[in-house]
């Protein structure tokens, strides 16, 4: 099935985040009691888990039977995978050359050699799938070129990555393996592909599978046991704080070591470094289960988390089980406590508006909770995907083909929640109705200092019948720049290309420092109002006494943003952004009209304002260049800013804006 225009930006975008994350520094807003503290590894010594775990030759977390996998799917859902598998076998298998690693410290772009980078695995994944459903030996050729090649590279990980080395960063050093995103993620694919197709590769030559272990010992099992050092662990004072790096590479070492390390030993204390390193995670984490990294990032954040948990409780038989824990709890619903609905989700920070999370993983996670709202959830997102994407987390696509029917004949039930709050993150979330037509509000507080941070404390979004109306306009293509001291001066990651005021002429600042003060919320059934004091975000420049900013929703009927607010001194102008993927039309003084035209809807929004108070520009919103590719695909009709002007340059000021439709 092809898929519909919107949903290949959407799903693109969505891989492209999984695809090019990268570390930056975090610092959670809230830390757990201390008393929920190492909830992984506090039962569990060493000397336990040899006793516990599963040994190497008995432990079958999967079947290997062709039919198991047949049954459970679709016949058209099988004919598209045996597909994608026949269409790997005419893959060219591209090089990876030392211009390409090179082209990253010359330039900063990243996408040339991890196109090709990422070519050769989503290739490989789709060859060893497409093999386990024929079971005719069909592909076994191919799989073995994939393997034999991704073995031959000089480094597993990307080259924005090599900072993980000592020295030189501009190639990698081949004596010192470090272990990044990818690197795990390519030992999880090599280890899984031993564990399903071993037996058909030891009849082409027992090689290839003494080849997997040793490149996975050399690259990943050895260097993950033996340091420390590696800052997403989280065992070493470091300036960086662990984030989604530390889950999303602990699931992959965790099922690389599960199922390749034969010595009892050191496959029992593998496991229980990578139990403290997930706690390391999870210790910080705020309790309400909030993602600052934004829903996308949940996918490799508390869904790895996910990961982790399922495999530890397959390879110890159930002993090893916390989902009963109320942050497990938290972590998990936080997915669909973010969906605004038609595939758009709350996308703070570095998280793309427009994405498709895995609905197997959603409703797997459901289930081992026992979150039925969850479950619906899954379901609900299984039947809005026109057809089925293998993740090329092997294990993760392994659930899916088995639990394909059950989503997808089932019956969905998904509630939206009408009010969504999460007091730790500061983060909230409203709607008009359940039936998710009218308007839709979400905002935050925090600081500026959170993982794949914006300068965005204050920021809102709102949607109308679960199309953007006010939004954020999220991340762009991953560069050098992104991650470097450079980063604000990135158009979206600052203030001023937020829905936020800029005062006289200062934006937000970046740091653990600027943060919101006094935030509130409350919501009853005609009302959700939010409501924060700014003036901590901004720096001394600003010359910020107070901003006080509320944002309201009244039910089934229209948005009031007010802005209240004391300035030491006026020394330069100040105005309000509004950001906005609407056509935008400047109709009479005091009304700004916005009209939304994409995906079969139509429909026009106000903005009433004093005209008295304000000079109104509006302007299009540049999305070409490298860095605004991810923000083309998402914003396929272009962005637009709308500057609202204070005119009158007062010390005091008590601005309202009302925003219906009528």
């Amino acid at each position: 099935m092809e898929l519909p225009s919107y949903l290949k930006r959407s799903f693109f975008s969505f891989q492209l985040i999984q695809i090019f994350i990268l570390f930056y520094p975090t610092i959670n807003i809230f830390a757990q009691s201390q008393t929920d503290q190492w909830l992984i590894s506090k039962y569990y010594s060493e000397a336990v888990l040899n006793e516990i775990l599963i040994p190497i030759d008995e432990w079958q977390p999967f079947p290997k039977d062709a039919s198991v996998y047949k049954e459970a799917l679709t016949e058209e859902a099988y004919n598209s995978l045996i597909k994608k598998g026949e269409a790997a076998l005419e893959f060219g298998w591209p090089s990876l050359t030392a211009s390409q690693l090179l082209e990253f410290h010359k330039t900063g772009n990243r996408r040339n050699y991890e196109k090709k980078y990422f070519d050769r695995r989503y290739n490989l994944r789709d060859l060893v799938l497409a093999e386990l459903l024929e079971a005719k030996g069909r592909f076994t050729e191919e799989i073995i070129n994939g393997i034999w090649l991704i073995c031959d590279e000089s480094y597993w990980g990307l080259p924005a990555h090599l900072y993980l080395q000592k020295g030189n960063a501009e190639l990698p050093n081949v004596l010192e393996p470090t272990v990044d995103l990818f690197a795990a993620q390519t030992a999880n694919l090599l280890a899984w592909t031993d564990y399903l197709l071993g037996e058909k590769l030891d009849v082409v030559s027992p090689r290839i599978r003494e080849r997997i272990k040793i490149e996975t010992e050399r690259r990943i099992l050895e260097p993950a046991l033996s340091r420390d050092d590696f800052w997403w662990m989280g065992f070493t004072e470091s300036q960086h704080q662990v984030n989604n790096w530390n889950p999303w590479i602990a699931s992959n070492w965790l099922a690389a070591v599960l199922l390749l390390e034969d010595n009892k030993e050191e496959r029992a204390a593998a496991v229980f470094k990578i139990m403290k390193a997930l706690d390391n995670f999870l210790n910080p984490y705020p309790r309400d289960g909030g993602c600052d990294e934004g829903p996308s990032y949940w996918g490799r954040a508390g869904a790895s988390l996910f990961d982790c948990l399922e495999l530890l409780n397959s390879a110890t038989d159930g002993k090893i089980n916390i989902y009963d824990q109320e942050i497990i709890k938290n972590i998990g619903t936080y997915i669909y406590k973010a969906y605004i609905g038609d595939h758009y989700f709350i996308n703070f920070a570095d998280a793309s508006a427009r994405i498709i999370p895995s609905s197997d993983l959603i409703y797997r996670y459901g289930k081992r909770i026992n979150d039925v709202q969850m479950q619906q959830f899954g379901v609900y997102m299984a039947q809005k995907e026109p057809e089925f994407q293998a993740d090329v987390s092997l294990d993760r696509a392994l659930f899916s083909l088995l639990n394909y029917k059950t989503l997808y004949e089932s019956e969905a039930k998904f509630n939206f929640p009408k009010d969504v709050w999460l007091p730790e993150s500061e983060v909230m979330a409203a709607r008009s109705n359940s039936n998710n037509t009218g308007f839709y509000i979400a905002s935050k507080g925090g600081h500026n200092n959170e993982s794949h941070n914006h300068n965005d404390v204050g920021n809102f979004i709102i949607y109308y019948n679960a199309k953007p109306v006010l939004v954020d306009a999220g991340v762009g293509t991953y560069t050098a720049k992104t991650f470097s001291n450079q980063r604000y001066t990135i158009w979206n990651m600052q203030s001023a290309y937020h829905n936020l005021p800029t005062v006289n002429g200062i934006m937000e600042r970046e740091g653990r420092n600027f943060e919101a003060e006094s935030v509130n919320y409350r919501h009853n059934s005609r009302m959700a109002k939010f409501s924060l004091e700014l003036a901590k975000s901004y720096p001394q420049d600003a010359q910020i006494k107070s901003w006080k900013r509320t944002l309201q929703l009244n039910r089934g009927k229209n948005v009031t943003l007010t802005e209240r607010f004391t300035l030491n001194k006026v020394t330069d102008t100040t105005f309000l952004s509004l950001i906005t993927p609407c056509e935008v039309r400047l109709t009479e003084p005091g009304e700004i009209r916005l009209i939304y035209n994409d995906f079969g809807s139509k429909f026009s929004v106000y903005i009433n304002y004093n005209p008295e108070l304000f000079i109104v520009e509006k302007e299009a919103i540049n999305l070409e260049g490298e860095e605004n590719g991810r923000l083309a695909n998402a914003w396929g009709n272009g962005l637009n800013r709308i500057k609202l002007i204070d005119k009158l340059k007062q010390p005091t000021g008590n601005w309202k804006f009302l925003i219906s439709s009528y």
